[in-house]
């Protein structure tokens, strides 16, 4: 009860003055407003959770306030009051949304009774709101899980079975390609229509081998080859491999790496297949003369990447591991960004923002899938117009199931103290 957002609007001073009184000895505080103009300007500062509004006040009368908070604040609650010859007033109240009405001269008790009451309603629909979210997203949970269980179940067999004909494909494309280099087939009528259609079958024949290979990457159980990497070196190596795409769009790559980083104990290879994907995203998505920013901090201990810090949520909190330190890894751009509507969406599978032809759908829904497994989160932000940043964390040192007894490590977690 104490918690009661309270609002007591009435003409008279003195009657204002000795419920609010009334209310603070039994717990309650109420803030006042002699009429209905001051209601409405003091609501607009700080919503209220329960309105005790008279009925009969000159100027705006409580009926007509009780419409302006109705329209305006639908989860405040609102008892009217009334002199025994106005009780009509009341039921015209309760049809346009009052919670009740109650007769002056008012019984403390009884307006105790109905506070709480309208406080209790108010709870009773905030729980309703907060259960229909739940539901809402435990049934896209839902929806996500069973289509990552039939992509687990279909993807290994559909993908060994489109491999075979893409093969063949592939095959015979290359085959018709030599017969058009032939002499005698130089002057072939629209020689230049059956290469550029066979050029059209051998990209689509790399897309579709894409797919089945992104695909039975992400179903598959990998060993992790674990291993002590240098992230600084790690960079380095991913920016060499798409360096060509870089020079051809003029983007500047920005390193701001530090040493303090450091070493790592974590699979190079997957984590290298995840910042080429990252980078790639970041050319397509940034116009020539744009810039890509790739850099490294450590974080004293494994939480939510340091660019959303100060967003972050209970849930993210709680997924700190204080038993050891972490580095932090980001890919910045300047490009188009992404809406916000789409935010939520780009790590499912299969979602994508590039038109037809120039991605599957699957590189950021494989990438947050190998860093889960390395043990660290992967989250974005992003802003139309001004670009988007990818925020890798991960634990210094990987713990994996397989790990051998202590005194078998490795030198380097004996470093670690692990």
């Amino acid at each position: 009860m104490e918690n009661i957002r309270l609002l007591l609007v009435d003409d008279e001073e003195d009657f204002r003055n000795i419920i609010a009184r009334r209310l603070k000895k039994r717990g309650l505080s109420a803030e006042q407003a002699g009429n209905g103009e001051e209601c409405l300007a003091m609501l607009e500062k700080n919503q209220a959770d329960v309105v005790i509004l008279d009925v009969k006040m000159p100027g705006m009368d409580g009926l007509e306030v009780l419409h302006h908070i109705k329209k305006k604040y639908q989860k405040t609650e609102v008892i009217l009051l009334t002199a025994h010859s106005s009780t009509p007033d009341g039921v015209e109240g309760i049809k346009a949304g009052a919670f009740d009405y109650l007769t002056k001269p008012v019984e403390l008790e009884h307006l105790l009774e109905k506070i709480k009451q309208a406080y209790e309603k108010i709870q009773r629909l905030e729980d309703k709101e907060k259960e229909a979210e739940f539901r809402e997203k435990m049934e896209q949970q839902m929806i996500v899980t069973e289509r990552l269980a039939s992509l687990g179940t279909l993807a290994t067999g559909v993908a060994h079975e489109i491999n075979n004909p893409l093969a063949i494909i592939k095959e015979a494309t290359g085959w018709m390609e030599l017969l058009l280099k032939k002499e005698e087939l130089a002057e072939m009528p629209r020689k230049a229509d059956f290469e550029k259609g066979l050029g059209k079958i051998e990209k689509s024949v790399e897309r579709a081998r894409r797919i089945t290979h992104q695909l039975l990457d992400f179903v598959q159980k990998h060993d992790s080859a674990l291993s002590e990497i240098n992230l600084e070196e790690l960079v380095e190596e991913s920016v060499r491999l798409i360096n060509r795409e870089v020079v051809n769009k003029d983007i500047e790559i920005v390193r701001k790496t530090k040493p303090s980083a450091g070493n790592i104990w974590t699979d190079p290879y997957r984590l290298r297949q995840v910042l080429i994907n990252l980078l790639n995203n970041a050319i397509h998505a940034t116009s020539p003369g744009g810039k890509i920013t790739i850099s490294s901090s450590v974080l004293s201990h494994f939480q939510a990447p340091a660019c959303l810090r100060s967003q972050a949520s209970p849930a993210r909190e709680q997924r700190k591991n204080n038993s050891t330190e972490a580095v932090e890894l980001r890919v910045e751009d300047t490009g188009q960004g992404i809406p916000k509507e789409n935010l939520k969406k780009i790590f499912e599978p299969f979602f994508s923002t590039k038109s037809p032809g120039k991605g599957t759908g699957l590189g950021l829904f494989v990438s947050q899938g190998i860093i889960n497994k390395l043990g660290g989160n992967i989250e974005v932000e992003s802003e139309v117009g001004k670009g988007t940043v990818f925020c890798i964390t991960l634990p210094r040192y990987h713990k994996t199931e397989e790990e051998p007894e202590k005194n078998s490590r490795p030198d380097f977690w004996k470093k670690l103290g692990l």
